[in-house]
């Protein structure tokens, strides 16, 4: 496993046994010469991991460690370059087989015994280093830290004080002001402004027509945040779309006749504002946007009209910093044990009030031996003396945090500090370029995916990155860091050697060491070629990262150690020459809008585990021969021979017409699948007939999956007759685009035991098809798109039926038709309803039944009410409101009156 502390030694270590193998047993001497330098490398290694513990290390100690973890990766490529030249194969035993066949012609053991020379000149001058310094080796920490994540609380943000605020917020939002206005957060880091915004953005972005939440940061990439408020309006701008000028017209175009709620979080200059607002139109449809930011000229800037709004974020009080500390500690005040109570008030005290500090002192207790109180004087102590927080202050309490992290934790930790500030990081890329970079210790792919997923979930759990978006399941899919995070992240990066930024093509980069990893930031006067300093060796570069914009990047011919390739430019060309040379290369993703064109073949990226490619028109036909290609996102035709593929799990965007038919019958043949994503954009009779029940047949053999999304054009009923594999039946979520509709519920959906998220689109709704859906055990989400005008009520009865359902939408043509009986949908806590108005019906139109809905905590609706008078309006929206005012628990309304009519056949 790599780490940012022992380098690549532990990786070091296992290569360094395979050159000890029995195929290696005749050559003596190699031998001898290789186990003597394996048993220099586990002393170093030692003294490696009792270095991680060390408080302060002094100038020499500091440097032989990082000199000593550099010659690890040095070694490791000479190795890694020896493997390669002798025909190295995925398996060990055909490595050493291959090797031992070899080693019988004299030029062979000539190369590797000079191979093996060099290595113990590396070794034996690093050791010598040490003897002739006399390092001390300091001794590590003597509290002891519980290395277990013990059980934290689902809610990691808790929101404790903020009450006020938020309902403040909420009654802004809500007023019947038809005129644009902007709310402006503004207060010191770690407040939780953006904590406050977002939790707002998500309560309340259902009532408009479209939303988004995007950050501005420090310097802020204009063109790139515009692209991303299109792109999360659901917007995309068209590949050629690089003008600033271009961009802003496109969403003012979007946005010009839509009521928005629009959140831009962190901005820090004035400039940059004035630049931003440019995209919102004043169409007096009751639009609102929220900024936060740190600085109150910012917030006034924001904030010029008489309708708009400043809050003020201030520290959590003492009653209320107390009540979210212990409960995420202990679950609640009162289980604080007494001798605890004094000790805990004084670290509240250096907590200063803010948030972010409480969440990250309580999140490290929670996950240790949180009641030993020579571990809370520890960290009171640790906090520094003075009793007013400050940034330095925080900072310490940020310190703190990380190092108490386990060393894998911190390597995956400062990982993160590779993407610029405020950048939206996917949980997926993120996780896959951990197993890429070697931060997993277990080489069974299946394995290696729960292992990232644990250590993600474990840095979340401690607070040390901001949520940013979640599944239905509370799972984080999206991330940021916070920004103090970052600042101590690029800290500790430097100290550790981890990885450096590039991101000014006119200064020269002063670096006594060798740059590993590069995060390089292009500004756009840069043509990408010049940006790299000439004392950096990229040819022992292990990642690279490109952001920002520029014309093109330089040619990837100049590395030779790459494990991961991460492209995020806009509207760049790309130079891929060298990259079919990359052997170790794991990982390569680049970004919509750039321009690139793959090599004829790739067959020699043997370790390539993931292509990320959605804007690729087009595929080596040697793809389907690499061994070990785990995730695959292209949106183009596969080559033939997709059975092949056999390690696939993640497959995107196949396209069932575009390619073969072979290949759609071959990919029954690919049981290891987890994720599937099959589109069509037009419909046809061949695709009708003979392809789709090819497409039937493959998905009946894949046993394995858990994720699929259908996205095709017309009637589906060529799957209705699907049988599914035998029991159990891994999948999970299935989502039918709208684009495609079944004429009535299908029988095998029925059998999804394990099925949590569905969303589908069907003719009519019988009470057949609702049965079949009502026993699905573990069902949580449903929605479901009615086409056609009812012909019958839809009733949801009670008697174990839907027992775990906690969030459902209904498209009907009138709301009356849907009937809860008594005991119906037990755990429900969303409704969302969207159907016509009768204007005839002077008590407007609601569901019957709702007050059964015990768990009921939120009813929102789209209402069609076209040509409608504004009484007319105001009884469409009258039986709900009083249908929830006689609710037992009065859950939140939402109700958003459509302009227009929704349509259903047969009406």
């Amino acid at each position: 496993m790599m780490s940012a502390s022992t380098g690549a030694m532990n990786a070091l270590l296992g290569k360094l046994g395979i050159l000890m193998g029995e195929e290696f047993y005749k050559l003596k001497n190699l031998r001898k010469e290789v186990k003597f330098i394996r048993d220099e490398l586990c002393s170093m290694k030692d003294i490696l991991e009792i270095l991680i513990d060390a408080d302060e290390l002094d100038a020499q100690t500091k440097s032989w460690r990082d000199i000593l973890r550099e010659m690890s990766y040095d070694i490791e490529d000479i190795i890694d370059d020896f493997m390669h030249h002798i025909g190295e194969k995925i398996k060990n035993r055909w490595f050493a087989h291959r090797a031992a066949r070899l080693l019988k012609k004299l030029r062979a053991r000539y190369q590797i015994a000079n191979r093996i020379k060099e290595i113990k000149a590396l070794v034996l001058e690093t050791s010598a280093r040490r003897q002739r310094y006399k390092f001390d080796i300091p001794s590590p920490r003597d509290v002891s830290i519980d290395p277990r994540l013990a059980t934290l609380y689902e809610n990691a943000a808790i929101l404790v004080g903020v009450e006020g605020p938020m309902n403040e917020l909420v009654s802004w939002v809500n007023d019947k002001d038809k005129q644009l206005k902007v709310a402006s957060i503004v207060g010191f880091g770690g407040l939780g402004k953006t904590t406050l915004a977002n939790e707002v953005y998500r309560g309340l972005k259902g009532d408009f027509n479209c939303g988004a939440f995007v950050p501005a940061s420090q310097k802020p990439d204009i063109p790139k945040l515009i692209r991303s408020l299109l792109s999360e309006l659901g917007s995309e701008p068209s590949f050629h779309a690089c003008d600033l000028n271009i961009l802003l017209n496109t969403l003012r175009q979007y946005l010009q006749h839509k009521r928005y709620f629009i959140i831009i979080d962190d901005i820090w200059d004035v400039p940059a504002w004035h630049a931003i607002k440019c995209a919102f139109p004043k169409n007096d449809l009751g639009s609102r946007i929220i900024t936060t930011t740190r600085i109150q000229s910012v917030a006034k800037a924001c904030c010029l009209h008489h309708c708009d709004y400043i809050l003020n974020m201030k520290p959590l009080g003492n009653e209320d910093s107390r009540r979210l500390f212990l409960s995420r500690v202990f679950g609640s005040e009162e289980s604080c044990p007494h001798h605890l109570k004094d000790v805990s008030v004084e670290i509240l005290q250096k907590c200063g009030g803010l948030p972010l500090a409480l969440i990250s002192i309580s999140s490290m207790l929670a996950s240790e031996r949180s009641e030993q109180k020579e571990r809370w004087e520890h960290i009171r102590d640790s906090l520094g003396s003075g009793t007013d927080l400050t940034l330095e202050g925080m900072r310490q309490i940020l310190n703190l945090s990380y190092r108490d992290l386990p060393p894998h934790l911190k390597t995956c930790l400062l990982y993160l500090g590779m993407y610029p500030e405020d950048y939206t990081i996917e949980r997926s890329n993120l996780e896959r370029q951990w197993m890429a970079e070697g931060f997993i210790s277990t080489e069974n792919v299946e394995d290696m995916e729960k292992t990232a997923r644990n250590y993600f979930n474990e840095i979340v759990n401690r607070n040390l990155i901001q949520p940013i978006e979640f599944d239905n399941r509370g799972s984080v899919t999206r991330c940021r860091v916070h920004d103090m995070m970052l600042d101590l992240i690029l800290l500790k990066a430097a100290e550790e050697n981890f990885f450096t930024i590039v991101d000014d093509p006119q200064a020269k980069v002063k670096m006594d060491y060798k740059a590993r990893r590069l995060s390089i930031r292009l500004n756009g006067v840069s043509n990408g070629q010049a940006i790299l300093p000439n004392n950096i060796n990229v040819s022992q570069v292990r990642s690279v990262m490109f952001f920002g914009s520029s014309q093109n990047t330089p040619s990837l011919s100049q590395f030779k150690f790459l494990r991961v390739i991460f492209i995020d430019l806009d509207c760049a060309a790309v130079d891929l020459t060298g990259l079919c040379n990359l052997y170790q290369l794991r990982y390569l993703s680049i970004s919509y809008f750039c321009s690139y064109q793959l090599p004829k073949q790739i067959s020699g990226l043997k370790q390539l585990q993931t292509l990320d490619l959605v804007s690729c028109s087009s595929v080596p036909s040697d793809i389907v021969y690499l061994p070990g290609l785990v995730h695959l996102n292209v949106d183009t035709w596969l080559p033939t021979g997709i059975d092949n593929m056999k390690s696939l799990r993640h497959l995107s965007r196949f396209g069932i017409l575009v390619n073969y038919l072979d290949n759609v019958r071959g990919l029954g043949e690919l049981t290891n699948l987890r994720y599937l994503i099959i589109s069509c954009d037009v419909h046809c009779d061949d695709m009708k007939e003979v392809r789709m029940d090819a497409l039937r047949s493959s998905l009946e053999k894949l046993c394995s999956l858990e994720f699929l999304f259908v996205s095709l054009t017309g009637c589906i009923d060529s799957l209705v007759p699907l049988s599914p594999p035998p029991t159990p039946y891994r999948l999970e979520k299935l989502t039918v685009s709208s684009n495609c509709w079944f004429s009535m519920v299908p029988g095998w959906m029925g059998e999804l035991r394990n099925l949590v998220e569905l969303q589908f689109t069907v003719d009519e709704l019988l009470c057949d098809g609702v049965g079949i859906l009502a026993k699905l055990p573990v069902l949580a989400d449903l929605r479901i798109k009615i086409r056609r005008s009812m012909r019958e009520k839809v009733i949801i009865y009670g008697k174990g039926a839907f027992p775990a359902i906690k969030r459902f939408e209904l498209r009907i043509n009138s709301a009356s038709y849907l009937i809860f009986l008594a005991g119906a949908m037990p755990k429900l806590q969303r409704l969302k309803l969207m159907f016509n108005a009768d204007g005839s019906e002077q008590n407007g139109s609601a569901p019957v039944g709702t007050e059964h809905l015990l768990a009921l905590e939120e009813l929102s609706a789209e209402i069609g009410c076209y040509c409608f008078t504004e009484s007319e309006e105001i009884f469409a929206e009258f039986a709900l409101m009083n249908a929830m005012n006689m609710h037992p628990s009065h859950p939140h309304v939402g109700i958003r009156l459509l302009d227009y009519k929704l349509v259903f056949f047969g009406e």
